[in-house]
């Protein structure tokens, strides 16, 4: 077998890791192989110079005439979504290799029109009407290993496509450090840097090291260093540029052997009685936590046919969270309040709802608030996209006179435009 060779080659440069996670992997990208090949065929080759080789390997594509592409036509979109809400996409396609992501985007920017890539379908609202362009459905699949010399960190490039959350949980078993509060969120890998995922104290951009990614504008293939994408809570520069760039693959830098973070308050009271908390056991109470609120995609539980939370919250001026205290009819000394290094107040969209008087169960014909969260927008499989966000904005409304608050909607609003007019 080629992993005992691989341990062979690579005694003195982190093998082990390479060997452990090479046994994890259930499928190989061509990269993959292509690694595998090298560091097994090339003796006492150090794993700089492999995976120098593996990154000429993975240059640019060269764009190919997109005269034989054909995609599908008046495509369903809602069984591709969590929410299970919205129209067709007038032209659909499937990309499981980067040449196939090259002529997707070529065939739409040589017709003329727009381009929409859609993942895991959990942060998307996509509009009844559909999507009048090509729809291109993110399967680039594959975990590409690579060995850092820099101590205990460990660098993987993982392939747009992924299963984040099974991503997450192989990283953690491992002992990877970095992305084990993240367990449980839907979707896929490519998507996480686009809004800078987080939960429970943490957040991708922490481990987020490069990207690859296509430009559509020249079709070309260019690397993104974490500082180029400009992270902020719930944001990045794909974000602010949807139109400009298509995530091809994510390299992480993890700690192998690294502590877990327990630094958000109900994850520390929910493993209060742990005395040194394991990887493995913040991985375990996280999904814990995320099943109470239904968080966790389950198809026997109506809560999850959502877009998970459908509010940021919102960041405001010190005196604007003062304001806030001052409108309540019954004073609230444990209002949830996060300082911000800025001096601005991060407050909780979900308390700001509930306390508008939009409670948990609430329903608004075939669409409502969670029983679990009153961050989640709910669907019942009967309704329409307009629906929810009616029942969006009436909450959004209800927020912003009771506390002069106006929340933004975290999912992606594919043929509506959230702002109608500015709110009343």
């Amino acid at each position: 077998m080629a992993a005992p060779r691989v341990v062979a080659v690579l005694r003195r440069t982190e093998s082990t890791v390479l060997a452990t996670f090479m046994r994890w992997c259930a499928r190989w990208t061509d990269a993959g192989k292509a690694l595998k090949n090298i560091v097994t065929n090339t003796p006492r080759r150090s794993s700089a110079t492999a995976c120098a080789k593996l990154a000429l390997m993975k240059g640019t594509p060269n764009p190919s005439p997109s005269g034989n592409f054909a995609p599908s036509t008046h495509v369903p979109l809602a069984p591709l979504t969590t929410l299970r809400l919205g129209g067709a996409a007038a032209f659909f396609c499937e990309a499981a290799r980067e040449q196939d992501v090259i002529t997707a985007v070529a065939w739409a920017k040589a017709k003329g029109v727009p381009l929409f890539v859609l993942g895991g379908g959990s942060n998307v609202v996509i509009a009844d009407a559909g999507f009048d362009g090509l729809v291109m459905h993110m399967a680039l699949r594959g975990l590409v290993p690579t060995i850092t010399m820099e101590g205990p960190d460990v660098h993987l490039t993982v392939a747009a496509g992924e299963p984040w959350d099974q991503f997450v949980a192989r990283a953690t078993a491992l002992g990877w450090a970095g992305v084990e509060c993240l367990a449980g969120i839907p979707g896929q890998v490519g998507s996480t840097p686009i809004q800078n995922v987080g939960a429970y104290g943490q957040d991708v951009s922490e481990t987020v090291n490069h990207i690859r990614v296509l430009d559509r504008t020249s079709l070309s293939v260019q690397r993104l260093e974490a500082a180029d994408l400009r992270f902020e809570y719930r944001n990045s520069v794909l974000r602010n540029h949807p139109d400009r760039f298509v995530v091809l693959d994510v390299t992480f830098k993890l700690r192998a052997g690294g502590a877990p973070c327990v630094r958000y308050a109900e994850l520390q009271k929910a493993l209060a009685a742990v005395a040194k908390p394991t990887l493995a056991d913040v991985h375990a109470k996280v999904l814990e936590l995320r099943r109470r609120k239904s968080m966790v995609l389950d198809p026997d539980d109506p809560n999850t046919r959502s877009a998970g939370s459908f509010f940021t919250n919102p960041i405001v001026d010190a005196k604007v969270a003062a304001h806030v205290l001052q409108s309540l009819v019954q004073p609230a000394a444990e209002m949830p309040q996060w300082p911000q290094s800025n001096g601005r107040i991060k407050l909780s969209a979900a308390w700001l709802i509930e306390k508008a008087g939009f409670f948990r169960g609430h329903r608004h014909g075939p669409v409502g608030i969670s029983s679990a969260h009153a961050l989640a927008l709910v669907h019942d499989g009967s309704g329409r996209t307009a629906d929810l966000l009616d029942l969006a904005r009436n909450i959004r409304q209800g927020v912003l006179q009771q506390f002069g608050v106006n929340l933004q909607p975290e999912p992606m609003l594919i043929g509506d435009a959230w702002d109608q007019g500015p709110p009343a």
